[in-house]
């Protein structure tokens, strides 16, 4: 997705990190090793760049994103303000709160750029159902800007990012039960959002 690479610049000890485990990993981060940083970087960042890319449909603002939330993993290594218990969760966290802050600082509404339709449509054998397609998207990502932060959350985790309800009760620390009913909640409003919007 990146160009350069993030320069992490302090430990450089060696750790056999494809075969560490991801908390020798994250004791290794916490000392800044570099090796271990960049491991984590490698293991998350294409699964938070679809997350947000995802979300919101912008390339660029997917990368921007995507970096800044490494950006800040890694200050609150400096500050001692890392993760408590899911390190995933924390990402996809800071990643969710990125995003909802750009939303709310733009003012952001779903729209469908016509550009993206029309390189899509070129691109395709059926030009209308690449254009519905899109306008489906849309719809959907804009019902899920709608709904509450948590309920956001988990629809992306589950649905769009394909983790069980164990996984992302983990990563939420939360109840099994509990991500149960946000997701049960999260649909029915859905469902309701999505209705309103064909009418």
């Amino acid at each position: 997705m990146f160009k350069g690479r993030l320069s992490w610049g302090r430990n450089k000890a060696a750790l056999p990190v494809n075969e560490a485990d991801e908390e020798q990993l994250l004791a290794a981060a916490m000392q800044f090793n570099d090796a271990a940083l960049s491991e984590l970087y490698d293991r998350y960042e294409a699964k938070i760049y679809g997350y947000i890319y995802r979300r919101s449909g912008d390339q660029s603002l997917a990368e921007d994103l995507t970096a800044q939330v490494f950006l800040k993993m890694l200050e609150s290594i400096q500050d001692q303000k890392a993760w408590r218990s899911s390190f995933s969760g924390w990402l996809y966290r800071i990643a969710h709160n990125l995003l909802v802050d750009t939303y709310r600082r733009e003012g952001r509404h779903g729209e469908v750029d016509l550009e993206d339709v029309s390189q899509m449509a070129a691109e395709s054998q059926n030009p209308e159902e690449t254009v519905a397609q899109a306008l489906d998207t849309e719809r959907l990502r804009s019902a899920i800007r709608r709904l509450t932060e948590e309920q956001a959350e988990v629809v992306s985790l589950r649905f769009l990012e394909g983790y069980s309800i164990a996984e992302v009760a983990g990563m939420m620390n939360r109840t099994e039960g509990a991500i149960k009913a946000l997701q049960y909640r999260a649909v029915a409003t859905l469902r309701t959002l999505i209705y309103e919007q064909l009418q």
